[in-house]
């Protein structure tokens, strides 16, 4: 038996907007910071290929970058490099 509006047979519905709470970001997406993820994402990719094709190991840490030779010895004996210093650093071993 239907009571003629759809949607009330079967699993009810809520229909009310939910509203964020104070302080939250506004309901409009933020691009920036996914895309600023997207290029360091891409950038740190590119940087293990470099390293691989010199033998070498990228390695990340909650301090930091670090390289890593085929001994597991690290190179320049840092493991807080950031990524700058890494590209630096594989291009005076190039």
């Amino acid at each position: 038996m239907s009571t003629g509006r759809p949607g009330d047979d079967g699993i009810p519905r809520r229909r009310e907007q939910l509203v964020a709470p104070p302080g939250s970001p506004s309901r409009e997406e933020d691009w920036g910071d996914a895309n600023h993820a997207k290029t360091e994402k891409l950038r740190r990719k590119n940087l293990e290929r470099l390293a691989s094709t010199q033998g070498l190991d990228l390695r990340h840490s909650a301090y930091g970058y670090a390289l890593v030779d085929s001994t597991h010895q690290r190179i320049e004996d840092r493991s807080d490099m950031t990524l700058d210093e890494i590209e630096s650093c594989l291009e005076r071993r190039a």
